[in-house]
């Protein structure tokens, strides 16, 4: 059977249940105290570190071992590198790799092989232009005559 024990305020010992007293102060903290002694002691505002016989000053003196608190180990993030959509991850890392001279030469030949692509595409719209209006130019219209209405004088609607 375990039985709950609270540490005191000022000595640190343990504090059975039913034993100690209970101290709350102007600022709202709750402070257990052992005994009357810790309880003066701690209103006097003596340091335990100061008095030989409480842990503060066991501790403080290494007198007592203390317990070496662990830090919680954290997993490191793996960093994983994958392809993203229209790019392989091959293609992603020779990218990287290359250099600011290749990485310009390419550029520039991307550009000229647009410009090439889009000067093409403007005169295949203006040969299917001349192409068409060749064929459609002897045909015009006479413009259709116009009609005035009367306009109504006296025999009109009031």
């Amino acid at each position: 059977m375990v039985i709950k024990t609270d540490p005191c305020g000022f000595s640190e010992m343990k504090i059975y249940p039913g034993r100690g007293i209970r101290f709350a102060g102007k600022d709202g903290k709750v402070h257990f105290f052992i005994s009357s002694k810790t309880r003066c002691l701690y209103n006097q505002r003596i340091k335990p570190v100061k008095l030989t016989w409480t842990q503060a000053s066991r501790r403080f003196n290494k007198k007592t071992k203390v317990q070496d608190i662990q830090k919680k180990r954290t997993r490191r993030t793996t960093r994983v590198q994958k392809a993203v959509v229209g790019m392989s991850l091959d293609e992603i890392k020779r990218k990287r790799n290359e250099d600011a001279k290749v990485r310009d030469a390419n550029l520039e030949s991307t550009k000229k092989e647009l410009k090439d692509r889009n000067l093409k595409k403007m005169q295949a719209k203006k040969t299917d232009k001349s192409k068409q209006a060749k064929t459609a130019a002897p045909t015009k219209q006479a413009p259709a005559a116009k009609v005035k209405a009367p306009k109504g004088g006296k025999g009109g609607k009031k």
